[in-house]
């Protein structure tokens, strides 16, 4: 894969061919882009001088403040809510829409299971796991939770839920609050916990992880869905060139919002690769079968599997 310094100068070219394009738009084409800066510069005000002593951390190829970040991706996925489908078709090639259907088989959840899915406000997952409970077990005692920091997502899913027969049942459910801090689902009181293409975008993820490990109940299932690393040399050259040079462009194209597109690639690139990630999965308790992952599409994206047991 192209060394982290080449991307770094790919993405400092994207952002300035990004600067041009903004110049020559009409206000209501550039807010969305300046968005992000505007929240960044609220959040240095009101933490003062000292948050630029604080610890650091990632938003995206950006070292910001700890403290800033949960705003900023808040922010990003506030821009993207109404486009989230289409987001992830543009980011995938549209093969998102298979990697969740292998998703939901390989969780192969049992009749009555209870589902916590974060990160999931849309509600993709959430459909794609009741669907299966209904079709392959004809069930409808399964429930899920469907749980997102950000209420212009979960506003997609209740949106979504609405024109079918879960709604207004007791099979589905939608909670805000972050990843980090579960506070209102029990302990030991879930048999499955799923986070699809979000795990990347929270500040701390090992804190992510032992919150799912308290959460689930013992013999509870842990699955992450989630952009990967490519090792085929290759193949790794030329999803470089779609993500930095393709998919912005498209997010300026399709949403209006080159700037959260661009976040998004980079913060694929952050995230711990395939064997990394496994490791931490250990390290807050979970016991994984096998190598612990399964790559899709070459490494594209990555399904990692743990169980509290």
């Amino acid at each position: 894969m192209a060394s982290r310094t080449a991307l770094r100068s790919l993405s400092m070219r994207r952002a300035l061919t990004s600067h041009s394009m903004v110049s020559s738009m009409s206000p209501s084409k550039s807010a969305a882009f300046s968005t992000m800066t505007k929240v960044m510069h609220q959040q240095s005000s009101s933490s003062g001088n000292s948050s630029n002593n604080g610890t650091q951390t990632h938003f995206g190829f950006r070292d910001v403040p700890e403290n800033m970040k949960e705003a900023l991706v808040r922010e990003v996925f506030a821009n993207v809510a109404s486009k989230y489908d289409i987001m992830n078709d543009v980011m995938s090639g549209g093969v998102h829409r298979l990697w969740k259907d292998h998703f939901i088989r390989t969780l192969a959840p049992t009749p009555g299971t209870k589902l916590l899915d974060v990160a999931g406000g849309t509600g993709d997952i959430a459909m794609r796991f009741l669907d299966f409970c209904k079709e392959t077990h004809g069930d409808n005692t399964a429930q899920v939770t469907v749980f997102d920091i950000n209420p212009n997502m979960l506003q997609v899913g209740k949106e979504r839920f609405e024109k079918t027969p879960y709604h207004s049942t007791s099979q589905v459910s939608f909670m805000e609050g972050n990843a980090e801090h579960l506070d209102h689902i029990p302990d030991n009181s879930m048999d499955a916990y799923t986070i699809a293409f979000g795990i990347r975008n929270c500040t701390h993820v090992d804190r992510v992880l032992k919150e799912a490990y308290r959460v689930l109940k013992p013999g509870g299932r842990f699955m992450c869905l989630e952009f990967s690393k490519v090792e085929n040399p290759v193949v790794s050259k030329v999803y470089d060139v779609f993500s930095f040079d393709v998919i912005p462009t498209m997010g300026q194209i399709v949403a209006n919002d080159r700037d959260s597109y661009q976040y998004l690639v980079e913060s694929i690139r952050k995230f711990p690769p395939q064997r990394e990630f496994v490791k931490m999965i250990k390290d807050a308790g979970f016991t994984v079968m096998g190598q612990g992952y399964e790559d899709l599409t070459f490494g594209v994206a990555a399904i990692h599997s743990g169980f509290k047991l």
